[in-house]
């Protein structure tokens, strides 16, 4: 007769991070309570590639695909079924495993948080950039390669999503957002841990140019159209909101900046807010569209008429 092991309750009550020391998994910290590093079960590629979420008790290898809870991380290590890892940790719940304190040091499980998102140490292979959603978008083959955006057939959390890479300013990778190219949820996924507000989509190629004038959106798709009509100084908040980071990053880098936010209600909100905040310290100009209207539904005729005798 075998014995009754509570799945359910094991993965609640069995932290991670204590697992992770007694394997020697040597991680160091990419947000709160988020922590990455080389990847313990395949040794593969990708010095950061493996990701553990230490609030949400579970952990993912973008690399070799690996990835779930405790009772998960603990078959894979030890080469067994989950039934057995079960059975492994109920034993160890029996004699509890002390509870770890994280201490920011070069010999500890993780090291200290660094605000700026430190850059992923692999890139996705195989992504398809003549997908037809891309297509379906507006967007040709031409653009999405220039981006390095397509779709990823792939292990891991962005199997079957357009694939999008995110870099710092220095032109370094520091994570993918994964769009769905169907009705699935959610619409635009990111890395657990990974902080949007501290970066601008596609500031590394415009900063690189020297230009003075930036053209300001919000989204990856309009970025994309705008680019592609001509108009490569473009950058994308990813999102409504303009965070200190990246109102730093513009004023920093941009002497002119463009607001072209979507025509909807949020969009004419966060204009008015950006542009009182921003205007102290830099030459700031409205685009308007019409109501209901983003720049990326807007053809590439369309938009170089809207941009046409702008200096960016």
């Amino acid at each position: 007769m075998q014995t009754w092991v509570d799945f359910a309750t094991i993965k609640q009550s069995v932290p991670l991070a204590p697992l992770l020391r007694r394997y020697q998994v040597k991680l160091r910290r990419s947000g709160r309570d988020q922590y990455r590093g080389c990847c313990p079960l395949h040794q593969g590629d990708g010095r950061d590639a493996f990701h553990a979420n230490l609030t949400r008790n579970i952990f993912h290898c973008f690399s070799c695909g690996a990835g779930g809870s405790v009772l998960d991380f603990v078959a894979a290590m030890e080469k067994c079924s989950l039934r057995e890892a079960a059975l492994k940790l109920a034993s160890a719940t029996a004699a509890p495993i002390p509870p770890v304190t994280i201490v920011p040091t070069a010999r500890e499980l993780v090291t200290r948080k660094n605000k700026v998102p430190t850059p992923l140490g692999f890139a996705l292979r195989g992504v398809d950039s003549s997908h037809p959603y891309l297509a379906s978008r507006g967007i040709p083959k031409a653009t999405a390669e220039h981006f390095g955006i397509g779709l990823y057939r792939g292990p891991g959390i962005f199997s079957g999503r357009l694939v999008i890479p995110i870099h710092n300013e220095r032109g370094e990778l520091i994570a993918y957002c994964g769009r769905a190219v169907d009705a699935s949820q959610p619409r635009y996924r990111f890395p657990s841990g990974f902080a949007k507000s501290e970066v601008l989509f596609n500031l590394h190629r415009v900063a690189a140019t020297g230009r003075q004038a930036v053209v300001v959106v919000e989204g990856f798709f309009d970025c994309l159209k705008v680019h592609q009509a001509g108009l490569p100084a473009v950058v994308a908040l990813m999102g409504a909101a303009l965070s200190e980071t990246q109102q730093h990053a513009l004023l920093q880098h941009f002497q002119h900046v463009m607001l072209m936010l979507d025509g909807d209600p949020a969009g004419r909100l966060a204009t008015a807010n950006l542009t009182s905040r921003l205007r102290p310290h830099a030459s700031v100009e409205v685009i308007h569209l019409p109501d209901g209207v983003q720049p990326d539904q807007l053809s590439t005729e369309a938009l170089q008429r809207i941009l046409q005798n702008r200096n960016c």
